[in-house]
């Protein structure tokens, strides 16, 4: 058990539907989010997120860097949820439990690998999303993953606070999709997928 304290802070997001919860704890080594859809996939490699999946009304979890991302069932009270979340999460975190089974989990997904220029194209995109656009949506609890380039579409993948969030078009079209397309002519669009 750790002697230190664990802190655990709340924080509203744009999504009414999610809450994000920063903590004083590295809960992440190698990989930047770890996103769960289902008690299926927590069950498999995360100690936390599976606990958490067991409070009545969550239907998602992400877990960030120093920071965990919670979404309610639309039937969710957030009462209910907030208090056993935040009480599971501090009594996790001070039994010094492991958070993610990073080895077990497959490495952050990379697509297919493209080659000359689309590369070089790829390349920059993600250099912009890493950058720039993924550490402004973690600010909010979410996360944003590239899937692939094609025909000049970006493909990506909103997680965490973003997806299902009312502002998300906006933030994707107006945010990510002018930022791509000005730093990177060759992008027409951006989609979520």
């Amino acid at each position: 058990m750790s002697s230190n304290p664990v802190y655990v802070s709340l924080e509203f997001t744009p999504n009414p539907n999610t809450l994000k919860y920063s903590v004083n704890r590295q809960l992440l080594k190698s990989r930047t989010t770890a996103n769960f859809g289902t008690k299926d996939d927590a069950d498999k490699s995360s100690p936390l997120a599976a606990k958490l999946f067991a409070v009545p009304g969550i239907r998602g979890v992400m877990i960030g860097k120093d920071f965990v991302t919670v979404t309610k069932s639309e039937e969710g009270d957030w009462d209910v949820v907030h208090k056993q979340t935040s009480q599971t999460l501090e009594a996790h975190l001070q039994s010094d439990e492991v958070v993610v089974n990073e080895d077990g989990m497959a490495q952050e997904a990379h697509a297919k690998k493209a080659s000359g220029a689309t590369a070089e194209i790829e390349m920059k995109i993600r250099d912009i999303l890493d950058q720039e656009i993924r550490p402004a949506v973690a600010m909010d609890g979410g996360d944003i993953t590239f899937d692939r380039f094609e025909n000049g579409i970006v493909y990506v993948q909103m997680q965490g606070s973003c997806a299902g969030c009312p502002s998300s078009t906006a933030t994707l079209k107006d945010g990510i999709e002018s930022r791509l397309r000005d730093m990177v002519p060759e992008v027409l669009e951006v989609v979520s997928i």
